[in-house]
């Protein structure tokens, strides 16, 4: 295991827990079974997971929860992306079991004593998301997308890098299995258009949300970024009690999270976002609309539900 000094403030800076982003400086490395038994001897609750099928605001949610005092929040660290490629990599099960388990005794350290951890994984890692649950039963977890048509309007409206990051997505799910149940063959795999392929990974990662809701419903609640944004502070109220955590709502709504871009800080709210999204999707109306309505008969042959069980919200 890998440490580095990181404190707060250099923490709220970046976006993700990242190489690139964290940058280089000094490494404590202590052997994992060293750093387990450590950990072990002094138990902490698990760390409550963000999982998310991108461009659905889960980034400005969890900048809105590391409250001092209260929650440290830890965007896409780094160590969950190297277990999901040694899953990716068809790495021993139970190597990846262990990796899981000493990446989840870290992540449960929050910054500072008397706070509970929130982590928001990079999407790639939702397949692992049952692993998970197996080594920590009573984790909790929140599972938040974007409704099918923002997340095929984004991809469309960010070009070739959104394509070219759908296309990478989609065969990272493949490689984890979630992609099977359609049924697709090599031409078929071919065939398909980029927004296709958005749909797909979209579909892929419901149908896993949904599951895991299904299977586990203590544990799993879900919400969808327009119902987040449209009534943030009762969101946020519902998820404090689901995670354990006492802050007020209504001050958090308040707060900067939610007024501005959580990539770059400029000021960015629902309103504005609203309407990025709606010229986004004009640009690409015809094609959108086709997808969907593609879309829709998939997951009725593969019979998957457009909505989630157990929401946040009712």
């Amino acid at each position: 295991m890998r440490f580095r000094w990181f404190p707060r403030d250099r923490h709220r800076a970046i976006t993700f827990l990242s190489d690139e982003e964290v940058g280089p400086g000094d490494a404590h490395d202590l052997p994992r079974a060293a750093f387990l038994a450590t950990a072990q001897a002094h138990p902490l609750p698990p760390p409550s997971m963000i999982l998310h099928s991108a461009f659905c605001c889960s980034t400005l949610l969890l900048r809105s929860l590391d409250l001092p005092g209260i929650a440290s929040g830890y965007s896409e660290p780094v160590v969950l992306n190297d277990i999901a490629g040694l899953a990716l990599r068809r790495g021993d099960p139970r190597q990846v079991a262990a990796a899981m388990d000493a990446a989840l005794h870290a992540l449960a350290r929050p910054l500072q004593p008397g706070e509970r951890s929130v982590v928001k994984p990079s999407n790639v890692v939702n397949a692992l998301a049952p692993l998970m649950l197996a080594l920590r039963p009573d984790m909790r977890l929140l599972l938040l997308y974007a409704p099918l048509p923002t997340f095929v309007a984004s991809i469309a409206r960010k070009e070739i890098e959104g394509r070219l990051w759908v296309r990478e997505l989609f065969w990272k799910l493949m490689r984890l299995g979630l992609v099977s149940r359609f049924e697709l063959g090599e031409e078929e795999l071919f065939r398909l258009t980029d927004l296709q392929v958005a749909a797909l990974s979209w579909l892929a990662q419901h149908a896993l949300f949904a599951d895991l809701a299904a299977r586990h419903p203590a544990n799993v609640r879900s919400l969808g970024s327009d119902r987040l944004m449209a009534s943030p502070a009762d969101a946020l109220a519902a998820l404090g009690t689901h995670f354990g955590l006492a802050f007020d709502a209504d001050a958090v709504a308040a707060s900067p999270a939610f007024s501005s871009h959580s990539k770059d800080g400029r000021p960015f709210d629902s309103a504005a976002r609203a309407e990025e999204e709606a010229k986004g999707a004009a640009l690409h109306a015809r094609e959108i609309e086709i997808v969907l309505r593609w879309t829709e008969r998939t997951a009725q042959h593969a019979g998957i539900d457009l909505r989630l069980p157990q929401p946040l919200l009712p």
